[in-house]
Formats: C-alpha cells, sequence, structure tokens
C-alpha cells in the first residue's frame, strides 16, 4: 500500500452472538492489528441500534487501550451535539492522560440515531448547528485554552487530543478545510460526495496550529478470502443484514429470501450504494483494489471497515490485508 493503513471497527453484534462476544472480538482483533503494523482502530457513536455494540465509544476504547501498547485508538467518531464539549474533552482528556499518544478524536455532526433517541438522549435539532463552535470549544479545553471564562477540563487540559473531522457531505470539508484539521470521509456508507469534498477539502484548506498540510482519510469497506466466492457469498449476507439493521423495526429479522427481495426495491438499491466502494475478493484483488481507491478518492491514509458477517472470515481480513504481512502470507 502507498498509504497508511487503518481500521474502522463497527463492533458489529452478529445474528448467533451476544454483545459480550462482539466486544470480545473487538478486544482480540485490535490485539492482532497492533502486531499486524495497522497505524489506528476507531470506533464510531451509534444509539439504538441492536446490531451495533460502540454506542459508548470511550468506554470501549478505554477497555481496548488496556489490553494493547502502541496503535492508536478514537472515535470515528463521537457524535459531538449529542454532548456538551466539556464532557468530552473530560473523557478523552481522561484516555490521554492514561494512554499518552495513542488517543485521537474524529467528530461528527449527525446525531448517530433516528428522532426519536435524539430525543431521548436530551437533545435538539439546534446542537448540530452548534457544532462548529462547540468544535472550537473542545479545542480549547484540550489545549489548556478555554473559551469559557473559569472553566477547564481536568483531565483534558494541555493533552492536546488530535481532532478529525468526519463527514459525508460539503459542509464537513468546508469546516475541516476553515479550521485547518484533518479530514476523514464516510464513503464506506455514503459515497457519493466523495470526490468533490475531499477537492473542496484540499482546494480550501487553511493551514493552523494543529496541521500545516491537508491530511485525507477515507473509508471502506473489504472482504478478502482466498476463496472469492466466499468473498461474494460474505458480500451478499452483509448487505442482508444491513436491510435488517436499516429497514428492521422492532428487532424484526428478515429471512434471507425477504432481504433479497427488498434489495430488489427502491430503498434496497439505496442500501445496495452505501457499498459504493467494497473491495471484495481475494487478498491480492483487495489490495490492488485499495491501491486504485487510494488514488481515487485522493486520501493519504485508508481506514477499512471489515464487513464480513462471518467472524474467521471478518477477522482474517482484516490479517490478509495488513502493513506488515506480506502478500504471501497467511494471517495469524
Amino acid at each position: 500500500m502507498s498509504v497508511d493503513l487503518s481500521i474502522l471497527d463497527l463492533a458489529q453484534v452478529g445474528r448467533n452472538e451476544t454483545v459480550a462476544q462482539s466486544l470480545a472480538a473487538s478486544t482480540e482483533m485490535a490485539t492482532k492489528a497492533e502486531l499486524w503494523g495497522y497505524r489506528r482502530i476507531w470506533y464510531a457513536e451509534h444509539h439504538n441500534m441492536r446490531s451495533i455494540a460502540s454506542s459508548a465509544p470511550a468506554v470501549l476504547i478505554a477497555h481496548v487501550a488496556a489490553h494493547t501498547s502502541t496503535i492508536r485508538l478514537g472515535a470515528g467518531g463521537v457524535m459531538l451535539p449529542n454532548h456538551a464539549p466539556l464532557t468530552i474533552a473530560e473523557q478523552y482528556g481522561t484516555l490521554a492522560e492514561l494512554h499518552p499518544g495513542r488517543i485521537d478524536l474524529g467528530l461528527g455532526r449527525a446525531p448517530g440515531s433516528d428522532q426519536q433517541t435524539f430525543t431521548a438522549l436530551r437533545r435538539d435539532m439546534a446542537s448540530a448547528d452548534r457544532f462548529p463552535s462547540d468544535v472550537l470549544e473542545l479545542q480549547g479545553y484540550l489545549r489548556g485554552e478555554s473559551r469559557i471564562p473559569g472553566v477547564g477540563a481536568t483531565p483534558g487540559a494541555g493533552t492536546d487530543v488530535p481532532l478529525y473531522i468526519l463527514g459525508s457531505s460539503l459542509f464537513g470539508a468546508q469546516l475541516a478545510a476553515a479550521l485547518g484539521l484533518p479530514y476523514a470521509f464516510a464513503s464506506h456508507f455514503a459515497p457519493q460526495a466523495l470526490t468533490e469534498a475531499v477537492a473542496l477539502y484540499r482546494d480550501q484548506f487553511q493551514p493552523s496550529e494543529a496541521l500545516a498540510e491537508p491530511y485525507v482519510i477515507a473509508g471502506v469497506c473489504v472482504i478478502a478470502d482466498d476463496d472469492p466466492d466466499v468473498a461474494a457469498a460474505q458480500l451478499r449476507q452483509a448487505k442482508r443484514q444491513r436491510v435488517t439493521a436499516l429497514l428492521g423495526r422492532g428487532g424484526r429479522q428478515f429471512t434471507d429470501d425477504e432481504a433479497d427481495a427488498i434489495l430488489e426495491m427502491p430503498q434496497g438499491r439505496q442500501i445496495d450504494s452505501m457499498l459504493t466502494y467494497a473491495g471484495v475478493g481475494t487478498p491480492a484483488e483487495v489490495r490492488d483494489y485499495l491501491d486504485w481507491f487510494a488514488g481515487h478518492a485522493n486520501a493519504d491514509e485508508l481506514i477499512v471497515a471489515s464487513i464480513a458477517p462471518d467472524r474467521d472470515v471478518w477477522l482474517s481480513t482484516l490479517g490478509h490485508l495488513a502493513p506488515a504481512v506480506q502478500p504471501s502470507t497467511q494471517p495469524v
């Protein structure tokens, strides 16, 4: 790979898994990813989704950090409209004090949930409008330069935890450029504006104390197996699971036939389009795809999301593609 490679762990809870089993798998994967040479692992904040166990990324990061020693860990991301900036500064400041030089903080503007869940979180839609000012307030706390007189973050002040703006639209690109922060595009599920957003970010980037040159991370889905038919079958199953995750109500599980029928409908084709950027096939084929995608996205770093529903394929995918693993080497 010509660019750095990192992991987005979606902390998926498989159909026959418990949450505890999902989190144990994430911890095991992180210990292997550290040995395999990945740059970082990020966890995303989602709420009220039975299939995702990363609703409290700071807690998950703390657990994984205690079981690893060198790999960077972070939120990809914290949905800042759900929180007071001071709270996030304290949480990630605590992590940075416990694990110096290893913590990242990606920030998103979306609620990471539906409207009912947003209400349950005691937030309102105006919270999203405050996102730019909240980012600056958070940055001030972490630098020890609070914008709120008489209020500081302890822990947090002076840790200067690196901030990343996450996005899937031009808004995030413009904000990251204006603030001189790195930009991570969610092309692993919202691919439509990738090239336009990255071009805008690079064109409008203003150097800052945090970053002298623009830096782009692009998300991409992957499934790699020595048998390409296995990889293709895993992709089909991943799409079926997304149908249940996104369209199921009250915990309803669709049969494979029902999910396949929905995938042929307009709403199903939208789910299919979420996986526009997916490298699927043999390890060599997926590595070639990632090389192409890095150029297509004009990215400095790729963050891969292994989406195979089968745990063995999920883990071996990351082993096959690992920076420290040569093409002829089998994953541990």
